[in-house]
């Protein structure tokens, strides 16, 4: 088994190593709003639950070399302090890989994608009204794990509304196969999510 020294591993090396062991990756598709009211959407694939009282999500945003190290949605969070975690299943997935390109800050990613806004209940930033999952968020907490390129930043977020489609309910079971979500591998490969297995926790 070979040993590696992160010490030893250049940047972008470290990320395509980390990326191709941490999988698959969940994503969270972030709506948000900067202070003038554009709109953005950006896709990320470190994401994951953090709290289950209070609900609370979290992504991670990396920092990036200049001119621009941060990108739109840290900023407008930091801003509003409120975002919208939108699942991305496969029926549009190819419309919010479109959201990964990068553009200027003052463009719409709905209008570049062609997804649908859809208004929220209890925060500004629009919903995705392709989606079948939204979560309401408002920010809770941002921790600046490491400000140098190929570093993270930490968004976490408690949610205060759920919207679910309700073919996807049983009780509060999520059917997994009508949610038909993907997630991330490394580089440009994503997984399906409908080749389970099941595993009883032991008692």
């Amino acid at each position: 088994m070979r040993v590696l020294d992160p010490a030893q591993i250049e940047a972008n090396d470290m990320y395509r190593l980390m990326i191709g062991i941490v999988v698959p990756r969940p994503i969270a598709f972030v709506s948000s709003l900067d202070a003038a009211g554009v709109r953005n959407l950006a896709p990320f694939s470190y994401f994951t639950v953090c709290s289950n009282r209070p609900p609370v999500v979290c992504f991670t945003t990396a920092v990036r070399a200049e001119p621009r190290p941060y990108k739109d949605t840290l900023r407008n969070v930091e801003a509003t302090g409120e975002f919208v975690v939108n699942i991305v299943s496969e029926e549009f997935a190819e419309k919010m890989n479109m959201t990964s390109a990068e553009v200027p800050a003052d463009v719409d990613e709905f209008v570049l994608s062609g997804l649908t806004p859809l208004p929220s209940e209890l925060v500004k930033p629009p919903r995705v009204a392709e989606s079948k999952v939204h979560m309401e968020c408002r920010l809770r907490q941002i921790l600046r794990v490491s400000d140098q390129p190929g570093g993270g930043i930490l968004v976490l977020g408690e949610v205060l509304r759920f919207h679910v489609q309700d073919s996807l309910l049983d009780g509060y079971k999520i059917d997994p196969d009508k949610l038909n979500a993907i997630g991330r591998m490394g580089g440009p490969t994503y997984v399906r999510t409908r080749d389970r297995f099941i595993m009883e926790r032991p008692k």
